[in-house]
């Protein structure tokens, strides 16, 4: 998997739009993580950050699959996103 694309999704992902779904933002979040820096290497928030709690959750749900994976996936979601925005706006 060329990090060169993925750096460029990365990119892309930040000219999504407003509406995307907090669920797809953290979608997004899990495997951009696991991508960057591998399995969650901190502890789970307290229940009191619910924010950050939802992105170690994300991030935790990814963490079986490998760097190039996750590059991968994170690639095809942001297409995928793009795609469903360019359509919304038509």
């Amino acid at each position: 998997m060329a990090l060169k694309e993925f750096e460029e999704h990365a990119e892309k992902a930040k000219t999504l739009p407003e509406s995307t779904t907090n669920e797809n933002k953290l979608i997004l979040y899990g495997l951009y993580k696991q991508a960057t820096v591998g399995p969650v290497d901190t502890p789970r928030p307290g229940m009191l950050y619910m924010r950050e709690k939802a992105k170690w959750d994300a991030w935790k749900a990814v963490e079986a699959k490998s760097k190039d994976e996750a590059m991968s996936d994170y690639i095809t979601k942001v297409k995928q996103l793009l795609e469903e925005a360019a359509a919304a706006s038509a």
